[in-house]
Parts: C-alpha cells; structure tokens; sequence
C-alpha cells in the first residue's frame, strides 16, 4: 500500500515536471513571451493560439503512454482550467503595464534624426499614446527650426547622446546617410542605445536591421546587435584562439621551426623568419609574422606573389602551396593582434586601393584579422587578378562577422585542414 501511495506521489511529481519543461521549451519557440510595447490586442491573440497548440500536443502526447486516472482525473477539465488561467493573466498583465506606462512609468527616452512626413507620424504617436511608454525628448537636424522640440543639428546629437540619458534613436535614412549612421552606430554600441532606422524605400539595408511595425502602418529598421557586439561571443573567441594557438605552438612549432630554420640555411639567404606590417582591427597596424618563402627583395611589400613567381623560393613554394608559411601567426593571435578565423589581413597601400573598388570594404576591420577565413576556405585566396576577385573575398568576409558563431569558426578550421591536404591551385 505504502509502495502504491509512493509511486503516486512519484508519477504526479513526473507529470507536472513534464508539463513545466514542455512549456517552457514551446514558449521559447514560439516566443510566447516577448511582448513588446506595441503589440497589438490581435497579436496576443495570435500568441496565445500558437502556445496553445503546441502546448495541447505535449499534453495529450503524454497521456498517450497513461490512461485516465492513472496520474490525474478529469484531463480536459484540468487543460481547460491551465489555459483559462494562463489567457487571464495574460490579457491582465499586458493592460495593466498600459496602464503603468500610461502614469509616466517605465518609459523610454527617444530622440529623431531628421524631421520628414513619417517622423512626424512617429513623434505625434509617442505624443498620442501614452501607454507605448515613450518619452520624446525632441529631434535633431541639419535644417535650422525655431520649433521647440529641435535640438540642434546631427552633429550636436553626438555631444547630447553622451551627455544625456537616451534610450532609442530614430534615424530618417531620408536626411542622414550611411557614413552619419555608422559614426552613430559606433557611439550608441558603447552606450548600449539601440538605433531604429526610418526606411527609405529605394535603400538597401543590412541583415542586422529587422523591420518593426508600429501601430500596423508605419515602419522603422531595428539595428540588431551583431554577434561580435556581444562580449560573451568576443570571450569564446579569445578562449579559442589562445587554447588553439598554445597547442599549435607547442605540438607542431616547437619542433617545425629549428626543422625549417636548417632547411632555410640550404635553401637561400635570409631569416627565418618574415615580418611585415599589416592592417588590423580598427585598421590599426601591426607585424604579421610569415616563414619566409620568397628570397629576399625589395618588392616583398609592394607586389604580390603571382602563378610562377621567380622570387619564390624552392622550399618556400612548398611552405605556400601548403600554408605552412603562415604558421608563425599562431603567435599573433597570442598577441591579441590575430584571431585563428576571420578577414585576412592586408597591407595599408593595399587596402586603400581596395576601399575604391569595394564600398563596404572597411566593415572588414570591426574584427581583428584571421589566420584563415570563410573567403579563403571558400576558394577566395591567392593572387587578385580582377574586381570581382576583391569583391568576392569582402562578401564572404562580411558575411562572416554578421553570421559569426562558434561552430562556424570549427568548420572553417577543419575545412582549412582538409584544403591543405587537398592541395589549392590558388595557393602559389
């Protein structure tokens, strides 16, 4: 009898343990919970079905493997009480924070760039509806106003944003253009401001920028955080890089340099060793390390190495053709000027030549350069004969910082490892 009561107790414990994690999974996935402050009554709704659903699934899943009674009595009643329950409190909650926030609480300071027909829209919402919770403070722009919510003009923003406490910018792309809207980028990331772009219909935008709607007909671009902005991601990376470099040294450097260092003596006159100042992150200059494998010239900083170059050297095409010559970056990455993946890094003249070809080009330096990189593992690497060639390698460069993820830097590592043993006809 005793046994009986205990596996009760036991299963009704398994069932409402069950219940709990299988709603917390579902709501995550259906985001039951991000509610933000203009969402409508239509969008509850429309949340409340979708958890709803999922969560019916799991729960009549469960009594699949037990029949009535053997945990609980009455299933239906009891599902029906959870979801009465849980569409009370929620409808409850979200019109009494309305309301909190309609009594001047929990609010959000805002401030415009620019002042055309749709920021008019967004200012007289913000001023109409209190229950969105946000507080204008005014707008700045480049057209002088008497008006007495202006500011001052976009270069006084800057000033204002440090001096005074701002939540969230809007940005009309109609008056303020890319290079205005990076430079405030740069500020609000350091402030932890986030920057809501008014669009511009004839513009092109960036993956990190997510459309919101407000009040169902007017639209802002919400800059997303890209992940290198988040500094448990910038963390891990380190982490990688230090514990990957540190085994590179010891397991293969260790014993491949005194190696390389003899064979060197045999092969032609120089050090071993090849350095050379390289564009870093934020474009800053730094040394690049290389196992030499040209003779020494007085070119080695202006041309690139072409198909059947005569400076290479017997020994150095073998170290290119199988990227053992870039070994010697393990040691910038422990620098801290190096990571193990991400843009190659270029030389100054280089890279100015480049910025004229590739317009986004400099979006490359808002991560330090890699060892390797999603470009050169895709094909991308060598000698850059064309435009295209330039263009191509910027593309996937990008696509990388704002696509970044740990398991990414893995596969891009193995794939570095393979294309070695593969053999690269770009790599001479």
């Amino acid at each position: 009898m005793v046994y009986l009561i205990f596996d009760k107790e036991f299963l009704n414990a398994q069932f409402l343990t069950y219940l709990s994690l299988f709603w917390i999974i579902s709501s995550l996935i259906t985001d039951f919970y991000k509610i933000k402050r203009f969402t409508t009554n239509y969008q509850i709704i429309t949340l409340l079905f979708r958890q709803f659903i999922a969560f019916i699934l799991g729960y009549f899943a469960y009594f699949g493997i037990f029949r009535e009674g053997d945990i609980v009595h009455n299933q239906f009643l009891i599902l029906t009480t959870i979801l009465s329950t849980i569409t009370f409190f929620k409808f409850l909650s979200f019109f009494a924070l309305k309301k909190y926030r309609k009594n001047g609480n929990n609010f959000r300071r805002v401030v415009f760039l620019g002042k055309d027909n749709t920021t008019k829209k967004f200012i007289k919402l913000f001023k109409e509806q209190k229950s969105l919770g946000y507080k204008y403070l005014g707008y700045f722009s480049n057209i002088v106003s008497k008006n007495k919510d202006y500011i001052g003009s976009f270069e006084d923003s800057f000033s204002f944003v440090q001096k005074n406490e701002v939540d969230e910018i809007y940005c009309s792309l109609t008056e303020l253009n890319q290079e205005e809207i990076k430079e405030l980028r740069k500020l609000t990331a350091l402030k932890d401001i986030k920057i809501k772009l008014i669009p511009n219909s004839n513009e092109f935008y960036s993956k990190n920028q997510k459309t919101e709607y407000y009040n169902n007909n007017l639209v802002v671009l919400k800059v997303e955080k890209l992940p290198f902005d988040f500094a448990e991601n910038k963390i891990l990376k380190r982490i990688f890089d230090i514990v990957f470099s540190i085994l590179i040294c010891i397991f293969l450097l260790s014993w491949l340099i005194p190696v390389l260092w003899i064979l060197m003596k045999f092969d032609s006159k120089g050090s071993l060793i090849f350095k050379q100042k390289r564009e870093g992150l934020d474009s800053e200059q730094f040394v690049c390390f290389k196992f030499r494998s040209m003779k020494v010239n007085d070119n080695a900083n202006k041309v690139h190495a072409v198909k059947n170059d005569t400076r290479v050297t017997k020994l150095g095409s073998f170290l290119r053709k199988t990227s053992i010559d870039e070994l010697p970056q393990f040691f910038n990455v422990l620098e801290g000027h190096m990571s193990v993946v991400g843009p190659r890094p270029h030389l100054k003249s280089f890279s100015k030549e480049y910025q004229k070809d590739v317009e986004n080009y400099m979006e490359r330096h808002q991560v330090k350069p890699g060892i390797t990189g999603l470009a050169q593992v895709s094909g991308f690497r060598g000698e850059i004969k064309k435009k295209e060639d330039i263009q191509n390698r910027i593309r996937l460069d990008i696509f990388y910082i704002e696509n970044w993820s740990f398991l990414l830097d893995v596969k891009i590592v193995l794939q570095t490892v393979f294309n070695v043993f593969k053999g690269e006809k770009n790599a001479y």
